[in-house]
């Protein structure tokens, strides 16, 4: 394979769970943009539409790569893939799915600190969401990262993006107030113009602010890849999502299938 990334750029993301990646995309947002206007017009039943007081509107939908074909286009044809097996040091990869994050102007509502993990049917260490944003992010809309925190070996409790729990009784510690003592953590944050990307493991704290501007939206695609050492988790009671409910993987066995299509 091609040599995509930095050794510098390699060991920051394993050693702070997140690093940036500049104009790797370039050449995808015209395609991206057409996939997420489709997908906006067409949504998925799991398809979620937070409403701000402001007017705002906050769309995330996901698992739609089968059905949008600039989805799939750049997820079997971009450096995606070689990009993530060489930030997750795996000789292999595989679809996890894709998400999509689209916050439109006067967008009051931030996206909470959690980690990704906790929220999927998966067990791995081998882990990267590619998230490419297709506007000019600056700093006070961006994705805040603790740098660090997968390395931390704990697992919080998930929260949907409107703040409530996921599983109310899920075994897992809530996250620690982390605006209220931000002086405590290393925050780390990119300003992103089209073309660029930040990649984090599924274990690294993040969140974002809302987007309060006027005019400006927020559309974001990302990409979870996982690596050689991903196995299904079937957690009892517990609601995953994206929930996956047509795979038949047992617990602990290698992830696997049609869902999950290897990409190297």
């Amino acid at each position: 394979m091609t040599k995509h990334l930095s050794d510098d750029t390699i060991q920051e993301y394993r050693t702070k769970g997140a690093t940036v990646l500049r104009g790797v995309f370039s050449d995808w947002i015209g395609t991206l943009a057409d996939g997420i206007a489709y997908n906006m017009e067409h949504p998925a039943p799991n398809v979620r539409n937070y409403q701000s007081e402001d007017g705002g509107r906050f769309f995330v939908d996901y698992c739609n790569w089968d059905r949008v074909k600039e989805y799939k286009d750049f997820i079997f044809n971009s450096d995606a893939a070689e990009i993530g097996a060489e930030l997750m040091g795996s000789t292999s990869v595989r679809l996890f799915h894709e998400h999509v994050l689209v916050k439109t102007p006067k967008t009051g509502i931030p996206t909470p600190w959690h980690q990704d993990l906790p929220y999927y049917c998966l067990d791995a260490t081998q882990t990267v969401s590619i998230w490419i944003p297709l506007d000019e992010v600056p700093r006070d809309r961006t994705l805040e990262f603790i740098a660090g925190s997968h390395l931390w070996g704990k697992h919080y409790r998930p929260q949907r993006f409107d703040g409530t729990a996921l599983n109310e009784n899920d075994g897992l510690e809530e996250l620690p107030d982390i605006d209220g003592h931000r002086e405590d953590y290393d925050i780390v944050a990119w300003e992103l113009s089209p073309g660029d990307a930040l990649a984090f493991d599924y274990r690294t704290v993040h969140g974002a602010p809302a987007n309060l501007s006027a005019t400006a939206q927020r559309r974001a695609f990302s990409l979870r890849l996982v690596g050689e050492d991903a196995t299904f988790a079937r957690r009892e009671g517990i609601v995953t999502s994206p929930p996956f409910p047509e795979v038949t993987l047992k617990h602990g066995e290698p992830l696997s299938g049609p869902e999950f299509p290897v990409l190297i």
